[in-house]
C-alpha cells in the first residue's frame, strides 16, 4: 500500500506549489483581484477533461509496463518540463504593454504553462487512486487512502514551505515589477526534481495485476479485460447506471471542492490585507504573505496528517465527513476575523481536518460501491468531474461574489466557511454498501 501510493507525494508537491502560488504568479504579472478566480477556471476545467479519458483508456491498457503505470509516467515527465516553465513567465522579456482580452503576454503565457501543467498533473495523479481500487480489498481501503491522504499531506507540506525556506536561505523573495521572485521560482525546480523521482519509485516497485489476477481478484470476467468489447459503454451509459453514493458523495464534493476553491484564490489577498495592511502585489508586505501562505497550507498539511490518523477511529464514515467538514468550517469562517498572523496557525489546522477527509472518504465510498465491476477507472474518471465542476462554478462566481463582499478576500474565506456547512447536512443522505455506514 506504501509503494502504490508513494509517487503520489511528489505529484502533491506540485499540486501545492501551484494552489499556494498561481494567485500570488498572476497578481506579481498583473492580473487584478477580480480577475484571479479565472485563471483557477483552468486547473479543474482539464480534469475534467483529462480524467474521465485517462479512465477509460488505462481500464483497456493492458501492457508489459502495467495498466495504470504508462499514464502515471507520462503526466509526470510533462508535469516536470512545465514546472521549469511557467513560474519564469515574467522572465523572458515578453510585452507587458501587449494586451489581448484584458491579459498581457506574460499572463498569457502563464496561462497557457499552467493548461499544461494542470493537465499533466491530472494525467499523473489519477493512476494512484485507481490502482489501490484495482489492487486493495474492500476492508483495506480506508487504510489504503488514508496512507494516500498521509503522503499526499507530506508532500504538500513540503510544497507549502519551499518558498519561505528558500527566502530563509538567502534566495531573494521580490523582484522587479512583473517578475516573479526567485525564491518561487526555485521552489517550483526542487518540486519538479523530487516529482519525477518519487513517480519512479512507484513505477519501478509497484508490479501491477495481469488481467486474469485483476479478474480473479475482482470476480469478474477475464475476456472482457482481455480486449473483448462485451460490457464496455459509454460515459453517458455509465452515469446511467452509476451506483447512488456516486452522486451523493458527488453532492457533498461541490460543496467542499468549491470552499477551497475560495480558499486557494483569495487567502493571499486576505492575510496581505489583514495581516500585513497592504493590496499592492509589488509591496514587500505582500510577497511575505505570499510566503506566509504557504506556511499556512503547511499547517493545513500537519493538521491533515493528524487528522488521517484520527479518521480510521470512526465507527461510521458518515460521521468521521461530517465532523470533518464541520471542523473545517470553523477554521475557515474564523479566518475572516482573525488579523494576526501566528493566530491563523489554529484555523489552518482546523481546516486540515476537512482537506485530510476529502482525499480519503469518497474514494473509500465510492470504490466500495463500485466492487466487481469493470469501470473501476472510467468510473474514479467521471467521479473526478465532482472536484472540478464545482471548482469551475466556484471560480466562474468569485469575482461577482467579491463584488458582493464589498472586495473583502477574507470575507470569501467565511462563504467558504458557509459551503463546508452546506457540505456537512448534505452528507446525512450519503448511503454505502460498506459496513461502516
Amino acid at each position: 500500500m506504501w509503494n502504490l501510493s508513494f509517487g503520489f507525494f511528489g505529484v502533491q508537491i506540485a499540486y501545492a506549489l501551484q494552489s499556494a502560488n498561481i494567485s500570488r504568479i498572476f497578481a506579481t504579472l498583473g492580473a487584478d483581484p477580480h480577475q484571479l478566480s479565472f485563471f483557477w477556471i483552468l486547473p479543474p476545467l482539464m480534469g475534467m477533461i483529462v480524467q474521465p479519458l485517462i479512465g477509460k483508456w488505462s481500464d483497456r491498457t493492458w501492457c508489459r509496463l502495467g495498466r495504470r503505470k504508462p499514464y502515471l509516467l507520462a503526466g509526470a515527465i510533462i508535469a516536470v518540463l512545465v514546472m521549469i516553465l511557467l513560474p519564469n513567465a515574467g522572465s523572458f522579456n515578453l510585452s507587458t504593454s501587449y494586451i489581448f482580452l484584458g491579459l498581457n503576454a506574460a499572463m498569457w503565457f502563464g496561462l497557457f504553462s499552467l493548461i499544461f501543467l494542470d493537465t499533466s498533473i491530472n494525467v499523473a495523479m489519477q493512476p494512484f487512486k485507481m490502482m489501490v481500487g484495482d489492487m486493495v480489498n474492500d476492508e483495506q481501503k480506508t487504510k489504503a487512502y488514508s496512507i494516500q491522504s498521509l503522503l499526499c499531506n507530506a508532500g504538500s507540506l513540503m510544497g507549502y514551505l519551499f518558498p519561505i525556506f528558500f527566502t530563509w536561505i538567502g534566495i531573494a523573495n521580490t523582484a522587479p515589477k512583473g517578475v516573479i521572485p526567485d525564491s518561487v521560482i526555485w521552489s517550483f525546480y526542487a518540486g519538479a526534481a523530487i516529482l519525477i523521482a518519487c513517480v519512479l519509485f512507484t513505477f519501478f516497485k509497484v508490479r501491477e495485476f495481469s488481467p486474469e489476477e485483476y479478474a480473479k481478484f475482482n470476480n469478474i470476467d477475464s475476456q472482457e479485460l482481455a480486449g473483448d468489447n462485451t460490457g464496455r459503454q459509454g460515459f453517458l451509459s455509465l452515469l446511467v447506471h452509476a451506483p447512488k453514493a456516486f452522486w451523493t458523495v458527488g453532492l457533498v464534493q461541490f460543496f467542499c471542492w468549491a470552499a477551497f476553491l475560495f480558499m486557494w484564490t483569495y487567502t493571499n489577498g486576505a492575510v496581505a490585507s489583514n495581516c500585513w495592511g497592504t493590496s499592492d502585489v509589488s509591496s514587500e508586505g505582500y510577497q511575505a504573505a505570499g510566503n506566509w501562505v504557504g506556511v499556512l497550507f503547511a499547517v493545513q498539511a500537519v493538521g491533515s496528517i493528524l487528522w488521517a490518523i484520527v479518521i480510521p477511529r470512526f465507527k461510521s464514515l458518515r460521521n468521521a465527513y461530517i465532523t470533518s467538514l464541520l471542523i473545517g468550517a470553523a477554521g475557515f469562517i474564523s479566518v475572516a476575523f482573525i488579523h494576526n498572523q501566528y493566530m491563523l496557525f489554529g484555523s489552518y489546522l482546523l481546516i486540515g481536518a476537512t482537506w485530510a477527509a476529502m482525499l480519503a472518504l469518497p474514494f473509500t465510498i465510492l470504490t466500495n460501491s463500485l466492487k466487481g465491476t469493470s469501470h473501476m477507472g472510467e468510473y474514479l474518471g467521471l467521479f473526478n468531474c465532482t472536484i472540478c465542476l464545482p471548482q469551475i462554478v466556484a471560480a466562474a462566481c468569485g469575482g461577482l461574489v467579491l463584488e458582493l463582499f464589498g472586495g473583502s478576500q477574507a470575507l470569501m474565506l467565511l462563504a467558504a466557511g458557509l459551503l463546508l456547512i452546506c457540505g456537512a447536512v448534505a452528507v446525512t443522505i450519503v448511503k454505502t454498501n460498506s459496513s461502516n455506514n
